[in-house]
């Protein structure tokens, strides 16, 4: 099942330590099979705020994201991100082909259900 890093990266002057970061990260995630899907594209706020920008980088699976953001090689360059650029970052599993959210709906109905038991 496939998983994603998801970065929200606030706004930053231009440094040449992100650029750096920048040139570097791909070959920290190529080994793991990692590739980016949305990388500082410009977006669309349609609820809220969102101010800065977004990156998602997938990967094949959760344990391969786990050992991309403890490798050496990423452990290496992230300081030259982290020092410039305020952010949240997560790693997160996706669902099957086949994920239906009305399976999800129906526990929670039935969960809710048994509280009110």
């Amino acid at each position: 099942m496939p998983a994603y890093a998801i970065a929200h990266l606030r706004p930053a002057a231009p440094h040449p330590e992100i650029a750096e970061y920048i040139e570097r990260i791909t070959a920290t995630f190529r080994p793991y099979g990692g590739r980016f899907l949305v990388h500082g594209s410009q977006h669309e706020v349609m609820e809220g705020s969102w101010p800065g920008h977004v990156v998602l980088i997938a990967f094949p699976g959760m344990a391969e994201a786990r050992a991309w953001w403890d490798s050496p090689a990423y452990r290496e360059i992230a300081p030259l991100r982290s020092r410039h650029i305020e952010g949240d970052i997560v790693l997160v599993p996706g669902v099957p082909a086949d994920y239906d959210p009305a399976t999800t709906a129906q526990a929670m109905r039935e969960a809710l259900a048994a509280e009110g038991s």
